[in-house]
């Protein structure tokens, strides 16, 4: 198969994904990464609440990167952040198609592979809160991306190369980027003589735990930004979470045995890598959790590991099924394929029922929150202040859509999304914590409430579900939410 027909397949399989898990440009951690973006292109945004997010976007070149690309094309943003996202994933697809190039034998085997991960890309990990990829564009899906691209480097013995993936990934998540090189490590190590060297992968893979002194004991306002991210804490896990952390080991145990009946090296060499990988970081998990004196440690959320290991998981399973079961029927393709992706599509639908499932950056939004943010985008001042529910991401019909992100326009900390900066930047905790609690009884303020928030934070408008509050001027309302102004002066 030629070079242009897999980048034509990879691209057919690129708008395949999109049409089956969707695209919703402000969901979720999209409130955490975006408005780095959006600050470094206007820098009168966000006079206030820019810890919350700034904190992040001062690890990553993501913001630069994104907002590079904007001044180097002149398109608007909502547009270069829709490219960017089509671009991750295909050279997500594209970087699997090479790592199973080096493991797997036959054409038919490698698009098993690259078609099974296109299917489930927002497939739950476990129980880590992320997706093979998300249906937005963030740092991570760019680091997948390289830290895939860095493991096929290794395999293949170029070493200088995934040195540059894993600098690319380190860049844009440092984070996530730790998991690949370890892996990394631990397949140069297990090149030889894997056996012997067992104790040596171990430390690689828990190498993390070298930094533990370097955090203090948790502050009772950081404990409780941490209620909200449990994802953080393997003791709360539930038990099918817990399996879905602990069976690939069991798996690639089996997958090595039958790469090495079939001489299959590399798969073999990756197979081993990834159980040890799995067993050490989980072990680092577990032995984390229970003892309260780690609790700061679970910051370093060793189990995001599991992205990798799913990755690959999906990748040899789609490899063998190919091989082994689907073959050349085209039947049995379809019969594997079509539900499988009638059910991811129907579980976006679940998870979004308010949102178009592709949420075109040149369409106006089918989700009435998400037109009540972006009327205030274009119709209030860029140093204007919000407050709205910190609980308004879990609204029924509210989509996690993320305001600032949307709106472009800073508001009070909320329960969701600044408390995950909380939980991995400490020194925020009390100054969220103040914000948050003067907002708890939110579903039950009044008028006076809200000038109290007001006056006390300099908040000037508020976001609330409609019908609103009576003495309130609404100069935007649509059947689920009012925007309504608290200075210079209300209704009667």
């Amino acid at each position: 198969m030629s070079r242009l027909q897999t980048t034509f397949g990879l691209a057919l399989l690129t708008l395949g994904t999109l049409a089956v898990h969707g695209y919703h440009p402000y969901a979720e951690d999209a409130e955490i990464y975006l408005p780095g973006v959006e600050k470094m292109l206007h820098p009168q945004l966000f006079p206030a609440g820019g810890e919350f997010f700034e904190s992040h976007a001062g690890l990553t070149l993501f913001p630069n990167l994104i907002a590079f690309s904007v001044r180097l094309t002149h398109l608007p943003l909502e547009y270069a952040v829709f490219a960017w996202h089509l671009a991750s994933i295909f050279l997500f697809l594209l970087a699997s198609w090479e790592l199973t190039g080096a493991c797997l034998e036959t054409a038919r085997a490698r698009w098993g592979a690259v078609a099974l991960l296109a299917a489930l890309l927002t497939l739950p990990v476990a129980g880590t809160a992320l997706y093979i990829l998300d249906q937005y564009l963030n740092p991570r899906n760019l680091a997948a991306f390289a830290g895939v691209f860095a493991l096929c480097r290794v395999l293949e013995s170029k070493y200088l190369r995934a040195g540059l993936w894993l600098a690319f990934a380190a860049a844009v998540h440092p984070l996530m980027s730790w998991f690949a090189a370890s892996l990394c490590m631990l397949l140069i190590l297990a090149e030889k003589t894997p056996l012997r060297r067992f104790r040596q992968l171990q430390w690689a893979a828990g190498f993390p735990l070298t930094f533990g002194n370097f955090f203090a004991p948790p502050t009772p306002a950081y404990r409780e930004a941490m209620r909200f991210h449990i994802s953080h804490f393997l003791p709360r896990w539930s038990w099918y979470e817990w399996l879905g952390a602990i069976a690939p080991a069991l798996i690639f145990a089996g997958y090595g045995r039958l790469a090495r009946s079939r001489r299959l090296v590399n798969l073999e060499r990756l197979c081993f890598a990834l159980v040890v990988y799995n067993l050490a970081y989980f072990a680092l998990a577990l032995a984390i959790s229970i003892p309260d004196r780690f609790e700061p440690l679970a910051r370093l959320q060793p189990l995001r590991s599991l992205h990798l290991v799913y990755v690959a998981l999906i990748a040899v399973t789609g490899g063998v099924l190919a091989e082994y079961v689907l073959k050349n029927r085209v039947w049995r393709w379809i019969a594997l394929f079509l539900p499988l992706c009638a059910g991811m599509f129907l579980a976006q639908r679940a998870l979004f029922p308010a949102n178009a499932q592709i949420e075109w950056p040149w369409a106006k939004p089918k989700n009435q929150w998400e037109q009540a943010f972006l009327w205030i985008r274009g119709n209030t001042p860029r140093n204007a202040r919000f407050a709205i529910d910190p609980f308004y991401m879990g609204i029924s019909g509210e989509g996690y859509t993320g305001f600032r992100a949307s709106a472009e326009r800073s508001r009070l900390a909320d329960a969701h999304k600044d408390s995950g900066a909380v939980s991995m930047f400490p020194p925020l905790a009390e100054e969220w914590w103040q914000q948050f609690q003067a907002q708890k009884n939110w579903k039950y303020f009044g008028l006076a409430d809200f000038r109290g928030l007001g006056a006390r934070y300099g908040i000037d408008w508020v976001v609330i579900e409609t019908p609103g509050v009576p003495g309130l001027l609404c100069p935007y309302r649509n059947q689920a939410v009012s925007v309504c102004r608290l200075s210079p002066e209300t209704a009667d």
